[in-house]
């Protein structure tokens, strides 16, 4: 049995496990696996709270991403409104100007028509003066015909002024 490999390694190997065991091997062994058990607990922990972090972070960027898509749609709409109020507004005002010009134009055009009849019956007036004189200074003679001719002349300018 001395002389036996088998005894002596089973003599090896249970001395093995004796120093094994009185180092304390297996306890160092368990107490090392759990530390690293905790460890990866612990980074799993920490890494769903950074998912969390993340997936909150991300829900919050999508509704200001919402938020600001709303904003500039309401801004959009605003300016539609306000461009759609000025066109009114400058098309009114266009037709404003263009009733102001037009009254305005009538307005001189009436001006020179009462000008221009004015003017026709002055010089209407003025030829049927002329005329009446020509034609009692042919027809009357002397101081009576002086007389007459002014007289008629006042006569006319008062009817037809």
């Amino acid at each position: 049995m001395l002389a036996d490999p088998a005894f002596w390694a089973l003599v090896g190997l249970v001395a093995f496990f004796g120093v094994i065991v009185y180092l304390k091997v297996p306890g160092v062994v368990s107490s090392s696996l759990d530390k690293r058990a905790e460890a990866i607990r612990s980074e799993l922990d920490q890494a769903r709270k950074l998912r969390e972090e993340a997936e909150a972070l991300l829900a919050d960027y999508k509704r200001r991403a919402a938020e600001a898509e709303g904003e500039a749609t309401a801004i959009v709409d605003q300016a539609k409104r306000e461009a759609d109020a000025l066109t009114v507004e400058a098309k009114r005002r266009m037709e404003e100007y263009v009733a102001s010009r037009t009254r305005l134009a009538e307005q001189k055009i009436a001006q020179a028509e009462v000008q221009a009849v004015q003017e026709v019956r002055a010089l209407s007036a003025d030829v049927a003066v002329a005329a009446a004189e020509k034609l009692l200074a042919v027809r009357v003679k002397g101081e009576a015909a002086a007389t007459l001719i002014d007289k008629a002349i006042g006569d006319v300018k008062a009817k037809l002024h």
